[in-house]
């Protein structure tokens, strides 16, 4: 079994453990919290016998051999390194980091203490992913990829009437860019790798972050264009379009339905059953390369997560979006 703790009690928690539960050597062990009481809570609900208050008594615990990290995106890497130097194996929900700096020190410790760093982006390893990479050559030469992700926040209405909670909150690195159009984005590198060069524009909102954008990236010979938002919503599907016919995929975010349009008005469903709580398949490959040995995903690579993390970085520099992380790292460097 490998035992896990958690640290974040929220909602992406509680769909995470619903998922992880049906993963065969899972073990919830331990929950960590700000407060006790949260985390007595939380670890009586779900099973787990050890709570924490303390980041770093976790990291020395020998009653945890991973942990899952799905704090504010501002806390992952002070969070992640501290329980790698543990030598506890993390799989840290997306984005990774706050910024490429960042990930770039999370990737040196987990290097240096052998184990598992992996960002918990469940798309790219869905078997629906699957059907796209060993497809994709069905379609020709490639010239677009097109992403659309936009949701309309559950949490916009409190911050139009005034109340600004986390998802709106700089301070947390967080915006449409980070929460939404990642996924648009990891699908992308994992298929076609850095692009040239990078087209950023957003709508910025009063708290300071972007409530919506639009990326236009140049890969030469073909380009990628990216919407997302978390201030309106679409229903459009996402396509690859090659000379010799479209890929459509429902759903970018979790691949629900992949099919072909070819040219010639022929069609091919590609299509693979899932499972409901698709969180299932990073817990099942996390685990599995923990019990292989294995230090880093082959898809949710530690190469990906960081091309994709520089993306953002010049996109957000494009926009004009600075974090209180980003003003950390410059002030850690000149100190």
């Amino acid at each position: 079994m490998i035992r896990f703790g958690i640290i974040g009690t929220n909602r992406i928690t509680e769909w995470f453990l619903e998922a992880a539960k049906q993963v065969r050597h899972f073990e919830l062990a331990a929950v960590y919290s700000r407060t006790e009481e949260r985390a007595r809570e939380f670890a009586d609900k779900h099973g787990a016998s050890a709570i924490f208050t303390d980041l770093n008594e976790m990291a020395r615990s020998d009653k945890i051999d991973a942990v899952y990290i799905a704090s504010p995106n501002a806390f992952h890497a002070r969070q992640a390194i501290a329980l790698m130097r543990g030598g506890k194996h993390v799989l840290c929900e997306k984005p990774i980091a706050s910024n490429a700096k960042e990930l770039r020190a999370m990737i040196e410790v987990a290097l240096e203490r052998g184990v598992l760093l992996m960002e918990a982006m469940k798309s790219t390893v869905m078997p629906n992913f699957d059907a796209v990479r060993e497809n994709l050559h069905k379609l020709g030469k490639v010239r677009r990829y097109f992403a659309s992700y936009c949701q309309y926040s559950s949490r916009y209405d409190a911050y139009k009437q005034g109340t600004v909670m986390n998802a709106f909150r700089p301070e947390l690195s967080n915006g449409s860019l980070m929460d939404i159009g990642v996924y648009c984005l990891y699908p992308l590198v994992v298929l076609f790798g850095k692009p040239d060069s990078v087209k950023a524009s957003a709508v910025i909102l009063e708290s300071g972050v972007d409530g919506e954008g639009s990326l236009l990236l140049n890969y030469g010979d073909m380009e990628a264009v990216i919407q997302h938002s978390k201030i309106t919503n679409s229903h459009l599907p996402s396509e690859i379009q090659g000379e010799a016919g479209n890929m459509l995929i429902e759903k970018i975010s979790q691949p629900e339905r992949v099919r072909i349009v070819y040219r010639d008005g022929g069609s091919e469903e590609l299509t693979r059953p899932q499972a409901e709580h698709t969180m299932l398949y990073e817990v099942q490959s996390f685990i599995e390369l923990i019990r292989s040995g294995r230090t880093e995903s082959p898809v949710n690579s530690h190469a990906n997560s960081l091309a994709v993390m520089e993306i953002m970085d010049e996109a957000r520099r494009q926009i004009g979006l600075v974090f209180p992380a980003d003003l950390e790292g410059e002030r850690a460097e000149n100190a």
